[in-house]
């Protein structure tokens, strides 16, 4: 049985004039580097694809390691500490801010969506928010991080989770949307 509440999502009147995330030559240009030198199977260097990166206005510290084939959406909205490690094909889709603090992993496929759309609305308004990874946090294979979470210290999301909520420090989590499973320990 079909509940309506009478009014319908109508996206001919989809507005974002207020969202600016830069200027057009700019988004355009750096489309272009990300498609021929970040988001490409062709294994070029670390250090060359930090180099882009903080051209475009990334802020990433030193050690950091970044595999083939990942996706950052915007450079200048991103933030990394040091010795982090970014697998393949992780999408970063920072439409707002994403730190990610030092020592924290993202695995093969993951990604941190920073953008949703509020269903609640006719006009499917666009909604932006900032994700933020804790030092030593580790975000599993295919998982997905939702607009707004902070990801705990040394957190752990396993793979193929949501996490659709803040992840306490040091917390492992399962499942979508991903629930509360045991306490990472770690040991020398």
């Amino acid at each position: 049985m079909e509940k309506t509440s009478g009014t319908q999502t109508n996206l001919s009147v989809y507005n974002i004039d207020w969202y600016k995330p830069g200027g057009y030559p700019k988004m355009v240009i750096w489309y272009l580097i990300n498609r021929l030198f970040i988001h490409t199977h062709i294994p070029y260097p670390s250090s060359f694809k930090i180099a882009l990166l903080r051209l475009f206005g990334a802020k990433i510290g030193k050690g950091v390691v970044i595999k083939p084939k990942v996706n950052v959406k915007y450079p200048w909205f991103l933030q990394i500490g040091d010795h982090v490690w970014i697998g393949e094909e992780v999408w970063i889709d920072n439409l707002t801010l994403v730190t990610i603090e030092s020592n924290a992993c993202l695995s093969q496929g993951a990604m941190l969506l920073t953008g949703n759309h509020n269903y609640r609305k006719s006009t499917f308004d666009l909604i932006v928010k900032p994700i933020t990874l804790g030092p030593g946090a580790w975000i599993g294979a295919k998982a997905t991080v939702c607009p707004g979470v902070q990801v705990g210290s040394h957190a752990l999301l396993t793979v193929g989770s949501v996490a659709t909520s803040h992840l306490e420090p040091y917390g492992i989590y399962q499942g979508n949307p991903a629930k509360y499973v045991k306490t990472r320990t770690i040991t020398n």
